[in-house]
């Protein structure tokens, strides 16, 4: 090979690689291009989110039915209020649904898990569910089991 079909093929080498760096990195922001797939909003309030961001997945029965478009206080319950997109084409979430603020493995990020109720009737655009469960914080745990140890 000559210097200069070397250096082509390095080139294209690189700009593989820097593609494909940044394709892994849309994939795990969340962001997408141009998927948008209509939506309505739940809201839910919780008393400590524990890492929970936007774009954070909302899922029920480990499968993503939607993200986390909007997190704000409450100044009248001081509670966090979180506004989630869930996928149109899932439309029979209960009124009694449970919204759990669950980690992704040992160290991961936090995520929404809906676990179904069996109410007949529905959640529609712009309700809101009302039994949450808050994430459970780590140093909190740790802080509760040394302090019972001394």
């Amino acid at each position: 090979m000559q210097p200069r079909s070397i250096e082509i093929v390095v080139g294209a080498f690189i700009l593989a690689g820097i593609l494909s760096l940044a394709i892994i990195a849309f994939r795990v922001s969340g962001f997408n291009l141009g998927n948008e797939t209509s939506s309505y909003s739940v809201y839910a309030r919780f008393e400590n989110l524990g890492g929970l961001v936007v774009r954070s997945k909302v899922s029920i029965s480990g499968v993503v039915v939607g993200r986390v478009a909007e997190v704000s206080f409450d100044h009248e319950t001081l509670t966090a209020l979180v506004r989630m997109e869930i996928d149109s084409d899932i439309n029979q979430i209960s009124t009694d649904t449970t919204a759990a603020i669950l980690t992704e493995g040992l160290l991961g990020g936090k995520y929404i898990g809906l676990s179904l109720g069996a109410e007949e009737e529905f959640v529609t655009d712009g309700g809101e569910l009302i039994d949450t469960q808050s994430a459970i914080v780590l140093e909190e745990l740790i802080g509760q089991f040394l302090l019972k140890q001394f």
